[in-house]
């Protein structure tokens, strides 16, 4: 088994909710990087034969031996969100979008399990816009939050699953676990006039999201009721309140802590850790809650 080391990101509208489970001298964590591989971040393993080198070595090395060749990089990104904010109403691009426009194999699905729901109860999700030329004509009155975007109501435990092309934005006050494709494009399409440190409102990228969004397309959430849910190019399940785990599948699978500390190899895993499991590999730990994702095998890509 390989342990990862979390990588924290600080954004304008971070929290600081996951800031006990990090090292540094931060005031706003808005990502806790559990596992990622996308060229802006890299994790590192902190253990075993791997120790002090990349998950993209270690996935080089050894995606042949999994049955994950089909894939060129690590298929998805794990991290904790924690947005003190509201997102960004945004849209990840869709494959042929990402494809013929960005030269990237495929757009970004992802998926978020509501560790605990937005203090407003709900996210922004979908449009109440029914074409592109209407969310043209909101723009222009300045009604986007009004008008244009819709809303999903969230509960602790949620699952949803949000498709390339999806208006989206979490909002303030949720904690969640966030699985995505491993596509590092996100089109901002609105960011409420907010403003950086330096005075200056982040760049938008209007023309590229109204290129991809597709206005029918909203999200559902649905709980995980012990069952595992498969996406595209994961498949993720819910345990809570484990202490023993087997790895049964032929390929590895990825338990992120999401509650509960143990020490392992003499490293603390704990909340917003990550830790990679081979075929036949078993873990024990103190009473933890956990997510285990595992990539699909023979996805092409």
């Amino acid at each position: 088994m390989y342990i990862l080391q979390p990588i924290a990101h600080e954004t304008i509208w971070g929290g600081k909710k996951l800031l006990p489970f990090i090292n540094e001298n931060l005031t706003k964590l808005g990502h806790l990087y559990s596992l990622v591989s996308n060229g802006e971040f890299e994790s590192k393993i902190i253990n075993g034969n791997y120790k002090g080198k990349t998950l993209k070595e270690y996935f080089e090395d050894n995606k042949h031996r999994l049955h994950l060749s089909k894939y060129k990089n690590f298929p998805f990104v794990i991290a904790l969100v924690d947005p003190l904010e509201d997102l960004s109403i945004q849209v990840h691009p869709t494959d042929e979008y990402a494809n013929k426009i960005e030269n990237k194999p495929f757009g970004k699905n992802e998926s978020w399990y509501f560790i605990e729901p937005p203090e407003n109860g709900w996210l922004y999700n979908g449009c109440k816009a029914g074409s592109i030329e209407e969310i043209k004509e909101k723009i222009q009155q300045d009604k986007v939050e009004e008008d244009v975007i819709d809303k999903l109501t969230i509960n602790k435990g949620d699952y949803v699953f949000v498709e390339q092309g999806t208006m989206h934005a979490a909002t303030h006050g949720a904690l969640f676990y966030e699985i995505e494709e491993n596509c590092n494009l996100t089109y901002r399409f609105y960011d409420y006039k907010r403003k950086d440190k330096n005075g200056n409102e982040r760049e938008l990228h209007i023309e590229k999201a109204l290129a991809t969004i597709n206005p029918r397309l909203k999200s559902k959430s649905k709980k995980y009721n012990k069952q595992e849910i498969t996406e595209r190019f994961y498949t993720t399940k819910l345990l809570e309140n484990e202490t023993q785990y087997t790895n049964t599948s032929n390929t590895i699978e990825c338990l992120t802590i999401l509650q509960g500390k143990s020490n392992i190899d003499n490293n603390i895993v704990q909340t917003g850790s990550t830790i990679i499991l081979e075929p036949n590999e078993q873990i024990t730990l103190n009473p933890s809650t956990f997510i285990v994702a595992r990539p699909n095998i023979g996805e092409t890509i």
